[in-house]
């Protein structure tokens, strides 16, 4: 199966959790200030991003690695005026190794204003969008898979760009975020939780 190695990837090492987290929004690009990161001059809008997948704040196991893995529904509202795509990035800061990078998706067409569940994974979908490459080595959605424990923190951030980015498909989340640097006109974040 597609998940069978994915058991216990997030686990082991050290916990660097907020540290991580706090340095890498700071290093990648002008985003918004994470709760407990220090504002750092950042411009650009907000944007409302939900899913209908989540109960409430809770991520259902069937899109973790516990069930099927599947991508969830996400949606949002209309972007500011000059944006040519968006931008998708899903990370973990808690994973004891470090922030975990789970589904990179990029170059998303401008007039796009939702994700169904289950998008399929592939390098380049119908729309033209492409989907990078996630911490466990694969194109497309990786589901939550925490070791057992606390609730894990799964970000959701969405952003809306005055460019398409270009880059080929299975990206890093490095690649992606260091093309889309002054790129930012907007941006959206989810935060959904997920324990085994």
């Amino acid at each position: 199966m597609r998940i069978s190695g994915k058991k216990n990837m997030e686990g082991g090492g050290e916990r660097l959790r907020r540290a991580v987290w706090c340095v890498a929004a700071g290093i990648l690009i002008a985003v918004a200030p994470l709760p407990g990161c220090r504002a750092s001059g950042v411009k650009g809008g907000t944007m409302n991003l939900t899913s209908t997948s989540f109960q409430g704040s809770q991520i259902p196991a069937r899109f973790t690695c516990s069930g099927a893995g599947i991508s969830p529904q996400l949606a949002w509202n209309a972007p500011p005026a000059g944006t040519a795509s968006f931008a998708l990035i899903v990370t973990d800061p808690d994973a004891p190794r470090g922030t975990f990078v789970h589904w990179v998706l990029y170059d998303l067409p401008a007039g796009t204003r939702a994700l169904p569940e289950g998008l399929a994974a592939l390098g380049q979908l119908e729309d033209g969008s492409r989907q990078g490459r996630n911490d466990f080595g694969e194109i497309g959605y990786g589901g939550p898979c925490p070791p057992p424990g606390s609730p894990h923190h799964y970000h959701f951030m969405l952003y809306a760009l005055d460019a398409k980015l270009n880059l080929a498909a299975g990206a890093t989340r490095a690649q992606v975020e260091a093309a889309m640097q002054g790129h930012i006109l907007a941006h959206g974040e989810l935060v959904g939780l997920y324990k085994r």
